[in-house]
C-alpha cells in the first residue's frame, strides 16, 4: 500500500515535468509590441472563459442534480420553452462575441506590423527628434543576415539594438520562405524571396534574447537561430565599433559564398557591405548575369519586350542557381536541382503509369514554365508584348 501511494504521488507530479522546458517569454516579454500582443492573448482568453467556465460548471451541476437516483429533482416532461432562459443563453455569448470582435478589430489595426510606432511603452510617447534604427533582414539557408545600412555594417546570426529606440525591420529571403521571430520583441513575420515584409518594434529592457525561424525551411531549420541584444546607447555604440574592428567586407563574392546552404554558422561581423546588396538580394539578382525583378517588372509595365525578350528567360532562372556547383540541399528535387522526384509516379488502375499517358505534360519544368508547356514553346506574339 505505501508503494502504491508513492506511485500515485509520482504520477501527480509527472505532468509538471513536461512544463520544465517551457519558456514563458511570450507571457513575459521585454518589448512594447510583444507586451500588447500578450495583453491581447490574456483578454481573449478571459472573455472566452466567461462562457466556458459557467458551461462546464452547469454541465456538472445538471448531471448531478438530475441523475437517475435523485428522486427529489423536478420532473417536467412537458416543459419546452422559457423566454427568460433563452435571453440568458443567447445574450451572454452575443455580448462576449461583440466584445471580442471589437478588441480584435482595434488590435488588428493598432498592432499592424507595417504601422510605425507611436509610443515606446504604455507610459511614454516617442520623442519628436527620435530617428528609428533601420535593419534589413535576409533569411538564408540556414542562417540570418542583418544589414545596418545607416551604420555601414552587417552581421550573421547576431542582432543588436539600443533600448527604447524604434526599430524598422525590412525582411526578405534568398530562397525558401521563412519566418523571422523574436518572442520577447514582437510577433513573427514571414520572410519570402522576391518580396519585402516589414516590422516595427522596440525593446524596452536590456538583455540577451532568443531569435529563430518559426517556419520550417529544410534540414538546417532547427539550428537557424540567433541572439538579439538589447543594449544601452553606449553598449550599442561599443557593439558597432567591435563589428567595424573585427569585421571584413561583404561584397557580392562574399555574399554568394555565404548564401550557399550551411548549418550552425558562427556569428560573423562585416565592417562594410555593398550599398546595393540588399536590394539585389530582394530583387533576386545578386548573382552576376541575373536580371533584377524590378527591371523585369518595369519592362512588363511598358508593355513587354516582344520576341527579343526571350533571351531574358535565362536571366530570370533562380531556383537552380547552385545545381551547376554540385551543391544540393538534402531531399531537394525539381526545380532546385533538376533531379526527379523520389516518389513513384501515380499508377493507373490497369497498372500503367499515368504520366506518359498525358500528352503535353512535362513534369520536370524549370520553375518558370508551367506544367504542360514545352520548354521550346515560342514566345508570346509581338502584339501581346508590345503596345503597337
Amino acid at each position: 500500500m505505501p508503494k502504491l501511494m508513492k506511485f500515485s504521488r509520482l504520477l501527480s507530479v509527472l505532468p509538471l515535468l513536461f512544463l520544465a522546458g517551457c519558456n514563458m517569454v511570450v507571457m513575459a516579454p521585454s518589448g512594447d509590441i510583444a507586451v500588447q500582443q500578450r495583453d491581447l492573448i490574456i483578454i481573449s482568453t478571459v472573455l472566452m472563459l466567461l462562457i466556458i467556465i459557467p458551461v462546464i460548471f452547469l454541465t456538472l451541476l445538471f448531471a448531478w442534480r438530475y441523475r437517475h437516483s435523485n428522486t427529489a429533482a423536478t420532473y417536467a416532461p412537458e416543459w419546452h420553452h422559457s423566454t427568460r432562459l433563452e435571453i440568458i443563453i443567447w445574450a451572454a455569448p452575443l455580448a462576449i462575441i461583440i466584445a471580442l470582435g471589437a478588441v480584435t478589430w482595434i488590435s488588428t489595426h493598432k498592432l499592424d506590423p507595417y504601422r510605425p510606432l507611436d509610443r515606446l511603452d504604455a507610459e511614454r510617447a516617442i520623442p519628436a527628434d527620435t530617428k528609428p534604427l533601420t535593419v534589413e533582414v535576409v533569411a538564408l539557408d540556414w542562417k540570418w543576415l542583418f544589414f545596418y545600412p545607416e551604420l555601414g555594417i552587417a552581421t550573421v546570426n547576431e542582432l543588436a539594438a539600443p533600448v527604447d529606440m524604434p526599430i524598422n525591420f525590412k525582411i526578405t529571403a534568398s530562397s525558401v520562405m521563412n519566418s523571422f521571430y523574436i518572442p520577447a520583441l514582437a510577433g513573427q513575420i514571414y520572410a519570402m524571396p522576391g518580396m519585402e515584409t516589414k516590422l516595427h518594434a522596440v525593446i524596452n529592457k536590456e538583455g540577451e534574447y532568443e531569435g529563430f525561424s518559426a517556419n520550417y525551411s529544410g534540414s538546417g531549420f532547427s539550428h537557424m537561430r540567433f541572439k538579439f541584444h538589447g543594449l544601452t546607447r553606449e553598449g550599442f555604440d561599443a557593439w558597432v565599433a567591435k563589428a567595424k574592428q573585427q569585421g571584413t567586407m561583404l561584397n557580392r563574392d562574399a555574399y554568394l559564398k555565404l548564401e550557399k546552404p550551411s548549418e550552425k554558422e558562427p556569428v560573423r561581423y562585416y565592417a562594410g557591405a555593398d550599398a546595393d546588396l540588399y536590394n539585389a538580394i530582394l530583387n533576386m539578382c545578386a548573382t552576376p548575369g541575373k536580371m533584377c525583378m524590378n527591371e523585369m517588372m518595369h519592362i512588363d509595365m511598358k508593355g513587354g519586350g516582344g520576341k527579343e525578350s526571350a533571351e531574358n528567360r535565362d536571366k530570370l532562372q533562380y531556383d537552380n542557381r547552385h545545381a551547376d556547383e554540385g551543391i544540393v540541399a538534402p531531399a531537394a528535387t525539381v526545380p532546385a536541382t533538376g533531379a526527379p522526384a523520389r516518389s513513384e509516379p501515380a499508377k493507373a488502375t490497369d497498372g500503367n503509369s499515368m504520366q506518359h499517358d498525358m500528352p503535353g505534360m512535362d513534369m520536370q519544368h524549370d520553375g518558370h514554365s508551367m506544367p504542360g508547356m514545352s520548354d521550346s514553346a515560342d514566345p508570346a506574339p509581338a502584339q501581346i508584348n508590345n503596345n503597337n
